[in-house]
C-alpha cells in the first residue's frame, strides 16, 4: 500500500527532475516548431527531426555512459559518505573527456549516409548541415549531465529545473534571431535553429558547473578520479547506454523510415514522435527520482525503503501517463496545430496521436522501472527487455507492416506500439522479481541482502 509520506516525499524530487527532463526535450521541440514556421514547413520540419535523428542516438548513448552515477553518488550520500559521491563525480568527468571526441567522430562518419537512404534532397542536404553543427553541443551535454546527475544524487534538484528552463529561454531567443534573421542576425534557417541549440547548451552546462560548485563548496577541493571509481561507473554505464541506445535508436530509426516515405509522413511522424517524447520525460523524471531514491535507501541499508520507493515511483508514473493517453485521444488535432497549419500533415499525425495514446501506460511503466532497477544497480535486465523487444520484435514488424503490406507511417507506429507493450511488462516483471528476492531474504534471514 502506499504511504502518503512517501508520495509527497517521491514527488517532491519527481517534479523537479520531470520539469528538467521537459526542459531539456523542449530545446528539440521548440526547434521543431519554430522551423515549421519557415515557408516549405513539411522540408523544414523533416530535415530537423532527421538531423535529430542522427545526432541523438550516439549523443544519448554517451550520456547514457553517466547513467551509473545516478547509483554510485545516491548510494554514496546515503551511506554519508561525500568524499566518495565527489570521487564519483571527479571520475563521471573523465569518461566524458574520453567519450565526447569518439561519439563527435562517429556522428560524423554517419552523416553521409543520408544521401544513400532515398531521403528527399531538399531535407536530407539541410539535415546534414543542421547535425555538423549540432554536434559540437555534445561536450557541454556531457559536462551537464556529471553536474545534473551528481545534483540530483545528493538530492538537490532545484538548480536543475531552474537550469533547463532559463536555457530554453536561451534557445528560444536564439531561434527567433538565427532562423529567421532578427536583430541583424543572418536568417539561417534550420542550421539557425542548431546553433541557438549550441549557444543555449554553453549557458547550460555552466550553470550546471556553477551550482554544484555552490551547493557543494566541497566539490571544488575534493574532486578527483578513482580508476577503481571510474570502472564501476563503466560497468553501470556501458548496458545503460546499450538501453538508451536500443530505445532511442528504434525510434529514430523509425524516423529515417518515415522519410522514406515523403514529406508528410515524415512531418506527421516527428509531430507525434515530439508529442509522445514530451510525455517520456515525464517519466523519465519520475524514473531519475526512483534511481536516486532507491540507492539512497540502499546506502542506508534500508532495503525496504528501497522497494516501497520503486513501487511508489510506479505509481506515480502511471498516473500521469493515463492522463497524458486522454489528451492524445481528446486534443490531436489541437496538438498537431502547435507544429503546423499544413492540413494533410494534422490528418496524419491524429491517426499517429491515437496510436501513441495506446502505448502510453506501458512507456511509463518501463521507464520508471528502468530507473528504479538502476538504483538497485541493475542496468543489464533493461538492455536485455529493449534489445529484444524493440530490435527483435517492434522495427521488423513496424518495416514488414510499413513497405510489404503497405500500411505507410501507421505500420511503423504499430510496431513501435508491440515493442513498448512489450519492454513495459517485461520491465514491470524484473522490478517485481528484484523487490520479491529483496523482501524474502529479509524476512527469512532479519539481515540485509
Amino acid at each position: 500500500m502506499l504511504r502518503g509520506t512517501e508520495v509527497r516525499a517521491m514527488l517532491r524530487l519527481a517534479i523537479p527532475l520531470a520539469l528538467a527532463e521537459l526542459g531539456w526535450m523542449a530545446m528539440s521541440v521548440v526547434d521543431i516548431i519554430m522551423v515549421g514556421r519557415l515557408p516549405a514547413s513539411a522540408d523544414s520540419i523533416g530535415a530537423a527531426s532527421l538531423g535529430s535523428a542522427l545526432f541523438y542516438p550516439f549523443a544519448i548513448a554517451a550520456v547514457g555512459l553517466l547513467s551509473g552515477l545516478d547509483t554510485l553518488v545516491s548510494q554514496a550520500f546515503g551511506a554519508g559518505d561525500r568524499v566518495g559521491a565527489r570521487r564519483a563525480l571527479g571520475s563521471g568527468l573523465v569518461v566524458a573527456l574520453c567519450a565526447s571526441p569518439v561519439t563527435i567522430a562517429v556522428i560524423l562518419a554517419m552523416v553521409p549516409l543520408l544521401m544513400r537512404l532515398g531521403v528527399v534532397a531538399s531535407v536530407s542536404n539541410n539535415a546534414m548541415a543542421f547535425v555538423n553543427i549540432l554536434i559540437w553541443s555534445l561536450p557541454l551535454l556531457m559536462l551537464y549531465t556529471c553536474c545534473r546527475r551528481y545534483l540530483q544524487g545528493i538530492h538537490c534538484v532545484g538548480p536543475i529545473a531552474v537550469a533547463l528552463v532559463s536555457s530554453n529561454l536561451v534557445n528560444v531567443a536564439g531561434n527567433w534571431m538565427l532562423i529567421f534573421g532578427h536583430w541583424g542576425a543572418p536568417a539561417m534557417g534550420v542550421r539557425g535553429s542548431a546553433l541557438s541549440t549550441v549557444v543555449a547548451r554553453v549557458y547550460l552546462a555552466g550553470f550546471m558547473a556553477i551550482a554544484a560548485w555552490k551547493n557543494d563548496p566541497g566539490v571544488g577541493r575534493g574532486l578527483h578520479a578513482s580508476r577503481k571509481t571510474a570502472v564501476r561507473l563503466l560497468r553501470l554505464g556501458f548496458p545503460a547506454a546499450a538501453t538508451i541506445a536500443f530505445e532511442v535508436g528504434i525510434f529514430h530509426s523509425a524516423t529515417v523510415m518515415a522519410g522514406m516515405l515523403n514529406p508528410i509522413s515524415l512531418a506527421a511522424h516527428t509531430i507525434a514522435l515530439n508529442a509522445a517524447a514530451v510525455t517520456y520525460m515525464l517519466q523519465l523524471g519520475v524514473g531519475s527520482a526512483a534511481a536516486v531514491s532507491v540507492g539512497r535507501a540502499l546506502g542506508a541499508g534500508d532495503h525496504d525503503a528501497a522497494v516501497r520507493a520503486g513501487w511508489t515511483a510506479m505509481a506515480i508514473g502511471t498516473a500521469m501517463e493515463l492522463c497524458t493517453a486522454c489528451l492524445f485521444l481528446i486534443l490531436p488535432r489541437q496538438i498537431a496545430r502547435i507544429y503546423t497549419a499544413d492540413a494533410h500533415v494534422i490528418a496524419v499525425s491524429v491517426t499517429l496521436l491515437a496510436i501513441a495514446a495506446g502505448f502510453q501506460v506501458f512507456d511509463g511503466l518501463q521507464t520508471v522501472a528502468i530507473g528504479a532497477l538502476r538504483g538497485w544497480g541493475d542496468t543489464k535486465s533493461s538492455m536485455i527487455w529493449n534489445l529484444g523487444a524493440y530490435w527483435g520484435v517492434g522495427l521488423p514488424v513496424g518495416w514488414w507492416l510499413c513497405f510489404r503490406l503497405g500500411w505507410g507511417v501507421t505500420g511503423i507506429w504499430y510496431g513501435l506500439w508491440l515493442a513498448l507493450v512489450l519492454t513495459g511488462v517485461g520491465l514491470t516483471s524484473a522490478l517485481f522479481m528484484r523487490s520479491k528476492r529483496a523482501s524474502a531474504s529479509v524476512d527469512n534471514f532479519g539481515t540485509r541482502p
